[in-house]
């Protein structure tokens, strides 16, 4: 893959990085008893005009009070 390609991959994969954490930690601040429970996140990625839709899945949990 050419460098143009890797370069505007990293970039989107870094803004979906940092805008998820971002997301998530928002709303981890706004639950009512979040400490220490664990939630299933999963992710979509899909491309417009390309067949992949691609799901991955993980576990989060919360910040511990204090």
């Amino acid at each position: 893959m050419n460098d143009e390609f890797n370069m505007s991959m990293r970039k989107f994969l870094k803004q979906v990085g940092v805008t998820s954490q971002q997301a998530i930690e928002e709303a981890m601040r706004h639950a009512d008893g979040a400490a220490g429970k664990t939630y299933t996140a999963k992710v979509v990625l899909s491309i417009e005009g390309l067949d992949l839709e691609h799901t991955v899945t993980g576990q989060i949990t919360g910040p511990q009070n204090g």
